[in-house]
């Protein structure tokens, strides 16, 4: 009976292994890469799968995107300088059949092959780009190591540097020239600054300039504008007493004896000064006869007659 009872547990242990071998579920984003007879078979996907109990086996393989973050390493540039690096590399599984039987672990052969690639591309640049280039090297170390995991069925879908960390020694010298740098822009924006303000008090002054010498020619300009209506208003003033003198003189229409009397006034009142020098037309030398012989006439009078 006890016999019975084990062989029959046996049976039913048997039968639920068979059950768990030949009855597998695949999660979502995994294949599973099935062997039979340790040959390929077939790839099966994500849900329920049934496998030939005994003979076929089922390798599950990852196809969701993975990032792996590899240890820092250190790499020379190409100007003798060693500095750590470590990089993250994001890859995916595209072809599982390649993924599992053209390489025996494509991790490490990923981990591998970032290592060697970066090794070659800081060889190939100076600290100062590496530096200030990771884009550049991001896409370099991608577009090498596709050229390598394409035939493994791996996509590297992008590659980030994670640090790039020189010597302090170098740290140091680069703190120095940073602060070096500041200080020269500084000087050169207060000296770009103070050339500014000396062209604009320059260009301040040249207008001031300008604008008093506009307002000197303006002035000038008026001035003389007044001037000479000035003198046209005079020279009008003086034309037209002229024209009324004549005018008066012609209306009362004198005789020659009133002229000559005239002009014996005029005369006597040039001579009246003792600077003056009196030239006497000809025609004036007779006149001045007849006048001084009246004077004499009128010297003679007597002095009661006068009264």
């Amino acid at each position: 009976m006890s016999a019975s009872l084990i062989v029959g547990a046996v049976i039913v242990l048997l039968a639920i292994v068979i059950i768990a071998r030949t009855v597998n579920i695949i999660q979502q984003g995994y294949v599973g890469i099935v062997k039979r007879v340790g040959e390929f078979h077939s790839i099966r996907q994500p849900g329920l799968t049934f496998l030939v109990p005994l003979v076929d086996s089922m390798v599950l393989v990852d196809i969701r995107e993975t990032p792996r973050t590899g240890d820092k390493q250190d790499v020379i540039t190409r100007d003798n300088v060693t500095v750590s690096v470590n990089a993250t590399i994001f890859s995916q599984v595209v072809d599982a059949k390649l993924a599992l039987f053209s390489v025996s672990n494509y991790f490490i052969a990923i981990d591998q092959l970032s290592r060697t690639t970066l090794r070659a591309i800081f060889g190939g640049m100076s600290l100062d780009d590496a530096l200030s280039q990771r884009e550049r090297i991001n896409a370099q170390l991608q577009a090498q190591m596709e050229s390598v995991t394409d035939k493994w069925g791996i996509r590297i879908n992008r590659i980030e540097i994670v640090d790039i960390t020189p010597p302090q020694m170098i740290l140091n010298a680069l703190a120095l020239q940073k602060t070096a740098d500041q200080e020269k822009r500084a000087f050169i924006l207060k000296s770009e600054g103070q050339q500014q303000s000396q062209i604009n008090i320059a260009d301040g002054q040249k207008q001031a300039q300008i604008k008093t010498a506009e307002g000197d020619k303006q002035s000038a300009i008026l001035r003389a504008e007044g001037l000479r209506q000035a003198t046209i208003l005079e020279a009008e003033g003086r034309a037209q007493a002229i024209e009324t003198v004549y005018k008066a003189i012609k209306d009362a229409a004198p005789d020659p004896t009133l002229v000559s009397i005239l002009q014996l006034d005029t005369l006597s009142k040039f001579a009246a000064s003792e600077n003056t020098k009196l030239v006497v037309p000809v025609e004036t030398a007779g006149l001045l006869g007849a006048a001084q012989a009246l004077r004499s006439v009128l010297d003679g009078v007597p002095t009661a007659a006068k009264s």
